[in-house]
């Protein structure tokens, strides 16, 4: 197929960012995905600063996209905590920068957000429900929420998602992944966070959901502009994802004990931020890969022989 159309996919480096790039570079999308990195920029992708307008001017006026996918984020809520400046002039006013640049261009973009600006009391939310972060993390992301909605003139998509798994470069790269070490480790009775309730995403999903939305906003923008979200289907705790884990890779699981202790000392985070995916659904966008699925073959390559 030609690649009429050209997207730029910010924080490709990331674990949602090369799945991204991967799912828009695919044979029969229709896409040319340029990938943006700072930090951990190797091979084909792009070093630029976000942080940087001139930086961004420069990119955007390089590759000329019809889509951003605004994708770099800091998204570790202890790291967040702990580095707040740095954390704003990554979820803000990178988000600021692009949002801005996006709408004097014309250029559609997608604002990839989180289930943490709700507190998790009263799910499943709406995408139009009133958002309450617990954290610092939550709070950075509706900033750049509302940075994206307020900016004039710009058509844009802000897509919330859950805490994602996929293919990572090694299993502390996802808050689902880095489970295996309690899976695998030797002590007994290992406790595991049976209290919040997740619903792990792929993000091979979100990403298809991605292309999905960018492929309308070029022929039906209104459509998929505002708020929307997508998430897995499966509510499960951190337990419960280890016990599955244990018995897709045929690991011992007797050792693992559910922690039913809320733990006041950690930075907050919400119970039950189930996302409401109907707008998305009614508009014929969908992708869910089951959990035991999708998990088996992302930690495959690192379970101990």
């Amino acid at each position: 197929m030609e690649r009429g159309l050209r997207v730029l996919i910010s924080g490709a480096s990331g674990l949602l960012g090369r799945q991204l790039l991967a799912d828009f570079n695919g044979a029969s999308s229709g896409w040319a995905a340029t990938g943006l990195a700072f930090s951990r920029a190797t091979g084909d992708l792009r070093k630029v600063d976000l942080r940087d307008l001139s930086a961004v001017q420069g990119v955007l006026d390089d590759v000329s996209p019809q889509v951003v996918v605004h994708a770099a984020a800091e998204r570790r809520p202890d790291v967040v905590e702990k580095n707040a400046d740095a954390t704003e002039a990554l979820n803000v006013t990178a988000t600021q920068y692009l949002a801005g640049e996006c709408a004097a261009r014309g250029i559609f973009l997608v604002y990839v957000s989180t289930d943490y600006v709700f507190d998790g009391t009263r799910p499943p939310y709406l995408p139009d429900a009133k958002p309450n972060p617990l954290n610092t993390y939550g709070k950075s992301k509706l900033a750049g929420e509302e940075v994206v909605r307020t900016t004039p003139k710009l058509r844009a998509c802000i897509l919330r998602v859950p805490v994602l798994y996929g293919t990572v470069e090694t299993i502390e790269e996802s808050a689902v992944t880095v489970l295996l070490k309690a899976v695998q480790s030797d002590k007994e009775g290992t406790k595991v966070n049976h209290v919040q309730r997740r619903y792990p995403t792929h993000v091979k999903d979100v990403a298809a959901i991605c292309r999905g939305i960018a492929d309308r906003s070029q022929s039906d923008a209104a459509s998929v502009c505002g708020i929307h979200h997508w998430s897995g289907s499966e509510m499960l705790t951190k337990y419960d994802m280890a016990m599955v884990m244990a018995d897709a890779l045929n690991l011992r699981k007797d050792h693992l004990v559910a922690d039913t202790a809320v733990d006041t000392s950690a930075v907050p985070r919400p119970h039950d931020c189930q996302l409401d995916c109907s707008s998305l659904r009614s508009l014929g966008l969908d992708a869910n890969t089951p959990f035991r699925g999708g998990i088996t073959a992302a930690l495959e390559p690192f379970v101990k022989k």
